[in-house]
């Protein structure tokens, strides 16, 4: 049996996407290695979206092309959002590369594998969504399901609509009926993907169908938890904040990303909402669901961003007290508008410095809002042990945070667990064994 072993960078999207590759390879016969220098194919699947991204693959790949030194015969593909945005140069930048396609383009492994051919090759069309894979989830437990591919938004700094094309929604019906099967197999945590999740439905003919449909949808079949990411301001309307407040299975967290808490930023960007409007999003949610966790993305050092600027992005993150955030100084990224806006450039050391302003007040913030989970019981799902205490289980709350605690749950478990303490990023508590008894 042949032997494989996958990398995955970036975001949930592309974890989805690893996981579609994990189950076609083993309908293929091939057999999941733990480490790269055990496998026969070595597998990249890359994200482009930040410069750190690209550089941290670049070190791994450099690292199986020594693999593919001292075995010729090993197979090195490379997926996915970066493989795209250098297809014209990828086997030229790296002969040592086997195969090489797109995010749309995951099923051409398959073929390229069962091919006779021993000539590198490239698949990089755009074809819609093409995710009817078979799929190897992390946990039986939980499972992503895309609802579209693409984006048409043309935010100046993002690669996304040029590695995964315009937006594509995939069919009401489709999605509903492989939320039964999962349902059906175990699934009790559900999270929707797409690269605009509230944008959905709205290209599809005869009959055009909103996001809030779809969430009323899923809930009603009975799936015991229902995520989305990532959804965008500007089509956060009151019909999917209702939906938080009135379906049982939709959890109270949204993650509502901010980039910039200055309008003129936010213009260049193309991001096509303001301060004001994003702020009274946020309020609009906090009236209808006043025990959500609000956590965002918020880029430091934008070209052309003042002083002012940054301060108005401070502001913002104080008022709205999120209960995490990522944070990302700016990269320039090839073919985005943005990447020539060269007369703003932020120097690097302004920009670091500006990012530790940021983390102070994301964190204190986060801190302060964690202390409302003290001395409540809170449902957990156990995902597995705690990563800083074997000990210990480590599970996630419905408002997204994670916990680690005492008890005697397995992972796959939904248990009540009494929080005793908390920081800026986690939860801590005790698995509560009445909740368990009376259960």
């Amino acid at each position: 049996m042949k032997s494989f072993h996958v990398t995955t960078f970036g975001c949930q999207m592309n974890e989805h996407d690893s996981e579609r590759m994990k189950g076609m390879l083993e309908s293929l016969g091939y057999a999941e290695a733990e480490r790269a220098d055990e496998a026969e194919l070595i597998l990249f699947n890359t994200c482009s979206i930040r410069e750190k991204a690209d550089e941290r693959f670049v070190a791994h790949l450099n690292q199986a092309a020594a693999l593919k030194r001292r075995d010729p015969e090993r197979v090195i593909g490379v997926g996915g959002c970066w493989a795209q945005s250098v297809k014209d140069q990828v086997f030229r930048q790296f002969p040592f590369v086997d195969v090489a396609f797109g995010p749309g383009q995951v099923h051409k492994l398959a073929e390229f594998l069962t091919s006779d051919s021993l000539t590198a090759q490239g698949f990089f069309e755009f074809e819609g969504f093409t995710g009817h894979l078979p799929t190897k989830r992390a946990r039986d437990f939980q499972a992503w399901v895309q609802i579209s591919v693409g984006c048409n938004c043309r935010c100046s700094y993002c690669i996304v609509p040029s590695t995964r094309g315009t937006e594509v929604s995939r069919p009401f019906g489709e999605l509903v009926a492989e939320v039964e099967r999962l349902v059906a197999e175990g699934v009790r945590e559900v999270t929707l993907l797409g690269q605009n999740v509230n944008s959905w439905g709205r290209d599809l003919r005869p009959e055009r169908r909103s996001f809030s449909e779809l969430l009323r949808a899923v809930d009603a079949t009975g799936v015991e938890r229902l995520r989305y990411t990532s959804p965008h301001p500007k089509d956060m309307r009151e019909d999917v904040v209702l939906a938080h407040a009135e379906l049982r299975s939709l959890c109270e967290h949204i993650h509502l990303p901010l980039q910039s808490g200055s309008t003129r930023v936010l213009k260049a960007m193309r991001r096509t909402y303001s301060r004001e409007r994003y702020l009274d999003r946020v309020a609009l949610i906090r009236e209808h669901v006043p025990d959500v966790a609000l956590t965002t993305d918020v880029i430091v050092g934008f070209p052309g961003e003042t002083e002012e600027d940054f301060a108005a992005t401070l502001g913002v993150c104080e008022e709205v007290g999120y209960d995490g955030a990522f944070t990302f100084i700016y990269s320039p990224r090839r073919g985005t508008e943005a990447a020539s806006f060269a007369d703003g450039l932020i120097p690097h050391e302004v920009a670091v410095e500006r990012m530790e302003r940021l983390v102070e007040v994301v964190q204190r913030r986060a801190r302060e809002r964690a202390q409302r989970f003290v001395g409540r019981t809170l449902e957990v799902l156990v995902e597995g042990s705690s990563r800083t205490d074997p000990t210990k289980l480590r599970g996630r709350t419905r408002h997204g945070k994670v916990v680690n605690f005492s008890g005697l749950a397995a992972p796959g478990d939904v248990v009540q667990v009494e929080i005793s303490a908390a920081t800026s990023q986690t939860l801590a508590g005790e698995e509560s064994l009445l909740a368990r008894a009376l259960g």
